[in-house]
């Protein structure tokens, strides 16, 4: 009796592995099918000085930075990261590896692992048509995050316009970007995307080298989980070339960004950069 107990147990925890297994291997699927429809074609136009020679001169100077010129205009950029990451401020570093692709016309797909041993947590944070989404599994099995909402969808649009510093050519003005000079070494970027309203502000040095940036992110405010926008930005310790785009290489980013709340949580190091 106790053997047939045993078994019967065992048939069940089998059939809710595959089960789990067969999951994960769809929402991988349909994180690939988002992946290959952010996918552009090799870029065309190439960049020069009259595409921003209208600008206030200290944005003239970012992108003059970013962008050499010839440069072909890329739409989207594929990139490789490592760095580390952390679930709230009181608790430990972890490592973590990631890839990401953006589109500036589409979206994005952020691809990680994170952690290592019995604490390795699988999964992606996306933004496409229209929708945003996070989902996480431990071991690349059992599901932990799955979360898919209005206020999801709103703060993966936050993100997305706020990592096209990784693909200056997304803000060009030619984009429907409006940008002024607050100071010879802070600018802001206006855009709109899906209906939601963003303003970048980017402090740079006087050569127009990328320092700092930071905007209002639509976030969980309370402890209640309610949302509201929230200062949220990065540092940036260090640039690389890639292709003719110079990008900030190495990132450190947090909720409350310039207040005394800041709460860093992600560091990442870009290992490589692919434009197209």
């Amino acid at each position: 009796m106790i053997a047939k107990i045993f078994l019967g147990i065992g048939v069940l925890l089998a059939i809710a592995f595959i089960v789990l297994v067969i999951i994960q291997v769809r929402n991988e699927q349909e994180v690939e099918r988002i992946w290959r429809s952010l996918e552009s074609s090799p870029a065309e136009n190439r960049f020069t000085k009259d595409m921003v020679a209208e600008l206030p001169a200290p944005v003239q100077r970012y992108f003059l930075h970013s962008i050499a010129l010839g440069t072909p205009l890329a739409s989207s950029v594929s990139l490789e990261m490592s760095g580390s990451f952390r679930m709230a401020q009181d608790k430990p570093w972890i490592p973590m590896r990631a890839k990401q692709i953006t589109s500036a016309l589409k979206g994005f797909v952020w691809k990680a692992v994170i952690g290592g041993g019995l604490f390795n947590f699988m999964g992606a944070d996306c933004y496409a048509n229209k929708s945003g989404r996070m989902r996480f599994s431990l071991w690349g099995i059992i599901p932990l995050v799955n979360a898919h909402s209005p206020d999801i969808t709103r703060s993966s649009i936050g993100r997305f316009a706020g990592e096209f510093f990784w693909l200056p050519s997304a803000l060009l003005p030619q984009r429907n970007i409006a940008w002024k000079a607050i100071d010879e070494r802070t600018i802001q970027a206006s855009l709109k995307i899906d209906g939601e309203p963003i303003t970048l502000t980017l402090v740079t040095d006087l050569d127009g080298k990328l320092l700092k940036l930071s905007f209002p992110r639509w976030g969980e405010h309370k402890e209640d989980g309610s949302y509201n926008y929230i200062p949220f930005g990065g540092e940036f310790q260090e640039e690389y070339t890639f292709s003719g785009f110079t990008i900030p290489s190495q990132i450190s980013a947090g909720w409350w960004i310039g207040t005394d709340r800041y709460s860093e949580f992600f560091r990442a190091k870009i290992e490589r950069a692919e434009f197209r």
